[in-house]
């Protein structure tokens, strides 16, 4: 009797030795992007039906690549990532230099590089780079004072300007975001992250041709929008950095925006590509150019309003089937989820988006520490910001800025980078407590 006890408790024994691991893991959280990658191989599959293409295949192929890496990482101590970020700096600038000197272009951008024969695209996984970069610099030193938000400021610098440079404009937008997501939750003044965007509000408030306006320069009119813009900056300034007079809180805010003006102004006669420049202003007047640079953006908004309430069905979507989206299986894969699942089925998915962001929320406020919760911080808000501006994007209220819908849409180095920050996150889970079997 004793001999049967024994063996009917070793296989149950061996079991819970092998979950021991991964017993903390959130596992919400980790079966939500999985759900997601599965049912964007069906959009992908759904896209391509008619195109005799297989990435629906390779969706799947790298998404269960990523599950095990992710696996992988949860497992191990996220701790060591502070000994290695600044080698994981360096790498992540090395690779981006790379894609300048030996990388190859593909719709006027140069972004990817050859490897074993695939391409890859470093800039995606400089995201994850600079997400344990930053929260290892503001772990200790907290974003509280102008010296330590400079000092991650100047960090991120040099990644964000190789990023741009390729051009690749929106990877750059979605660095922004984790820059400015990680320092907010650094404690960082408010005040401080407003003056920090000012620049770019009064970029397009003075370049607008306004009546009566002061014009400083060529392009740059100083109206009454602008006006007001640089008053409330001068009181931000005023009321939140450290000299409190109001002269020199108004005058530097003026500066501030006055020079952002001009170097947006630059930056986008001179430094922005002409497709890049399209994409940005053709969503505020699709119909200027309706079968140009407005015209992905069209087509997007009448198939997911075709598929009204309930949608078109699996593969009867009529706009997807006879390929009327260009780049559908990528940067509109939401507009396939639209006229095929209608209403409903956009609803679920950003249900789904939801309860992903708040999971990546609740690591970030029971992480044991401050490293663990800048780095699920850091991941949620370039998942966040990718959401929002994706799917804006597909419905007409964002500037097509190529940017793909986290683990929906096809793309092999994406997929790849989002599970490892998702990885890296349920590490920060793992080990919220401390774990005998591990000491």
């Amino acid at each position: 009797m004793l001999l049967k006890r024994s063996r009917s408790w070793l296989p149950q024994s061996r079991w819970k030795y092998w979950l021991k691991p991964w017993q903390h893991v959130d596992w919400l959280l980790f079966c939500l992007p999985i759900g997601l990658t599965i049912f964007g191989g069906i959009m992908i599959c759904s896209a391509e039906l008619n195109q005799g293409l297989t990435d629906w295949w390779w969706h799947w192929l790298i998404g269960g690549t990523g599950c095990i890496l992710a696996l992988v990482l949860a497992r191990l101590r996220y701790e060591y990532l502070l000994q290695w970020h600044w080698f994981t700096y360096t790498l992540t600038n090395l690779s981006l230099i790379a894609v300048m000197a030996i990388g190859h272009s593909a719709k006027g951008a140069q972004r990817w590089i050859g490897v074993f024969g695939f391409n890859v695209q470093p800039s995606e996984f400089a995201k994850v780079g600079i997400i344990i970069t930053l929260a290892a610099l503001l772990h200790k030193r907290t974003a509280s004072s102008l010296d330590n938000v400079f000092r991650a400021l100047a960090i991120t610098a040099i990644p964000w300007g190789l990023v741009f440079l390729q051009p690749d404009l929106a990877t750059s937008l979605v660095f922004g975001a984790i820059v400015l997501g990680m320092l907010y939750w650094a404690n960082a003044n408010p005040g401080w992250l407003i003056l920090m965007i000012s620049p770019i509000v009064a970029a397009i408030l003075f370049s607008i041709p306004w009546p009566f306006a002061i014009s400083f320069s060529k392009d740059l009119n100083f109206g009454p929008l602008g006006l007001i813009w640089s008053i409330a900056m001068g009181i931000v300034g005023w009321r939140t950095l450290p000299w409190r007079r109001f002269g020199l809180g108004c005058m530097g805010a003026l500066s501030l925006n006055l020079l952002g003006g001009e170097l947006g102004i630059f930056v986008w006669n001179h430094l922005l590509k002409e497709y890049q420049r399209d994409r940005l202003t053709s969503f505020i007047n699709p119909k200027a150019d309706p079968l140009g640079s407005a015209y992905h953006q069209i087509q997007s908004r009448i198939a997911i309003g075709a598929g009204q309430l309930w949608g078109q069905g699996l593969f009867k979507g009529p706009m997807t089937q006879l390929n009327f989206v260009p780049e559908q299986h990528t940067d509109f894969i939401f507009s396939v989820v639209g006229e095929e699942f209608g209403f409903i089925g956009c609803l679920l998915v950003l249900v789904v988006f939801c309860l992903l962001c708040l999971r990546l929320l609740h690591v970030a406020q029971t992480a044991k520490d401050n490293f663990g919760s800048l780095l699920a911080i850091g991941v949620l808000s370039a998942i966040l910001f990718q959401v929002i501006v994706n799917i804006g994007m597909t419905v007409g209220l964002a500037p097509v800025a190529g940017i793909p819908l986290p683990w929906i849409s096809y793309g092999r180095s994406a997929m790849l980078a989002n599970f490892i920050a998702l990885g890296i996150v349920e590490s920060v889970a793992n080990f919220r407590q401390k774990q005998k079997y591990w000491s």
